[in-house]
């Protein structure tokens, strides 16, 4: 598989830079209208959860679907941020003693060992709340059908039906019986990360006004490069190490995670990811796009690609 040109790679490395200064100036310490005061221990929590880290891939992923359909701005990087917000709430709770009990995130203490559980908790609360609050605001798209439809997509993506529903399905796993088949794996991976990584790609669409086929087209990449996404972070947690990935390496199977790892072994494991990478690509491989889907199509390479 073709690595990854330089364009792309500093493409992504802008866009990053681009959500780090929209992300520090949303978690400002300054209230917004309409709220009373932002505690200064909590605000502090949600800057160290968000800010400094991370390769802000979901974010990418709505800018560049966007911006390939023809919509750029502030408010394409609000709406980008607001599913930023929404991802780094998941990894402060998904390293809660009660869920996956780590201590080390982007190579750097867990946020429930940096400050306590508690704000921990509320500080993930915040986040995701706050995700809403973004992406609801005026600024975020002027068409207030466009803001309902994005709200909706991320609280679908985000909940029962997806990332909530799927690490709920992840933390029964461990403590189940018997080992779950390979439908059962994929369905509970496209909830716990597929759906946030589709509902990018879709949300860069609805603010493109992407047309009927364009948006099942998009959907189909979102869904095959979510797949690829998480079959290789469990590849790298099989493969890696701990300072290399700036996460515990080998936990997958110290708590009996249900990982395709698991299920097929290491190379059949990286033959599907690679598959479904490929499968990403030639979703987007259309005569009528020719040229302009080339960031995202190597963004499916790199997700099979990347080392930590």
């Amino acid at each position: 598989m073709t690595p990854p040109s330089t364009a792309f790679s500093e493409r992504l490395a802008a866009v990053a830079a681009a959500m780090e200064a929209t992300l520090d100036a949303l978690l400002s310490a300054a209230p917004l209208p309409g709220e009373i005061a932002r505690p200064s221990r909590l605000i502090e929590a949600m800057r160290y959860a968000v800010l400094g880290g991370g390769k802000r891939l979901r974010p990418f992923l709505l800018i560049e679907t966007a911006r390939m359909l023809g919509s750029e701005g502030e408010g394409v990087r609000r709406a980008a941020a607001a599913l930023e917000l929404v991802h780094c709430y998941s990894l402060v709770h998904d390293d809660l003693p009660a869920m996956d009990d780590d201590d080390l995130r982007r190579g750097r203490p867990t946020v429930h060992r940096a400050f306590d559980e508690a704000t921990a908790i509320l500080a993930g609360d915040a986040l995701l709340t706050y995700a809403f609050d973004v992406m609801a605001d005026d600024a975020t798209h002027a068409d207030p059908a466009v803001r309902a439809r994005l709200v909706a997509g991320l609280a679908r993506a985000s909940g029962l039906g997806g990332m909530a529903g799927g690490q709920a399905l992840d933390l029964a796993a461990e403590q189940a019986t018997a080992p779950l088949s390979e439908s059962e794996i994929g369905q509970l991976q496209a909830m716990k990360t597929g759906a946030l990584l589709r509902f990018a790609v879709e949300a860069g669409g609805l603010i493109g006004k992407a047309d009927v086929g364009t948006r099942q087209a998009l959907a189909r990449y979102g869904s095959a490069l979510g797949a690829a996404f998480q079959i290789a972070d469990d590849i790298l947690d099989a493969e890696s190490d701990t300072a290399t990935l700036g996460k515990q390496a080998g936990k997958d199977a110290d708590r009996n995670k249900a990982t395709l790892v698991a299920s097929l072994g290491l190379e059949a494991a990286k033959r599907e990811r690679d598959r479904l990478a490929a499968e990403a690509e030639s979703a987007l491989q259309l005569p009528q796009w020719r040229g302009q889907t080339d960031i995202l199509i190597e963004a499916a390479r790199f997700t099979a690609q990347r080392r930590k």
